[in-house]
Formats: structure tokens, sequence, C-alpha cells
């Protein structure tokens, strides 16, 4: 299984993005319960995007927050400096053994152990 990281969740969304539809299509993925705040929570979401969003996300395996993802994303802070969401999703990957799926693989790729892909890597 893959959790696919916010902005692929947001890129879903768009026609303009065929390389992420055919990814989900062919994928198991899942999201953390992080995308749901983050994406959903964008202020300048308008009627149709925020729509799609919630149709997405009333479909997709969401893994919530545990001590065990939130102990491992406070040892990533400790690390490096680390936004919040980032390491929440980073964390949620790790302690379920999960690939994590990002357009953004350079904010990750300092985490050992963390596997990652990206769909647009070679478009």
């Amino acid at each position: 299984m893959i959790l696919v990281d916010t902005d692929l969740v947001i890129y879903a969304q768009n026609p303009a993005y065929p390389a992420v539809h055919r990814f989900m299509a062919e994928n198991e993925t899942a999201v953390s319960a992080v995308s749901y705040v983050e994406a959903l929570g964008y202020d300048k979401l308008d009627p149709v995007e925020k729509m799609l969003l919630e149709r997405y996300f009333a479909d997709a395996e969401m893994f919530e927050m545990d001590r065990r993802v939130l102990d491992r994303a406070v040892a990533l802070r400790q690390q490096a400096k680390f936004g919040l969401g980032d390491s929440l999703i980073a964390a949620t990957a790790l302690e379920h053994g999960l690939t994590l799926a990002t357009n953004n693989t350079k904010d990750f790729v300092w985490i050992p152990g963390l596997q990652l892909v990206n769909p647009l890597a070679s478009n």
C-alpha cells in the first residue's frame, strides 16, 4: 500500500495531472488524516474543489494519528527542521510500513527507512 501525500491528493482532482490519475488507479493507496485537514482546510478552495476533495476522502482509506505515529513525528522533528504536517505524514508511512508518494521527495529524502515514489518524476 502507498500513502499519498497531500500534494498528490490535490493534483488527483485536476485533469491536468494524468500521471497522478494513472498512479492512483494502478496502486492501492491511502492517506493520512493530516492530508484531510491540509487539503480540506485550505481557505481558498472553491465549491467544486471542495466537493471533489470531499468525495475523494469519503472513499479513501485513511490512517488516523496514534501514539506511535505521534512519537515518531516528534523524533523526526527533533532531528531536523521539519514541518508538522510533513512529520506526521512521514511518521504514518514509517509506522505502517508504507511507501510515501509525493511530488516533494526533496522534503523527505533525508529520512532513513522511508521509501519514496514520485509519480510525476518522469513527466
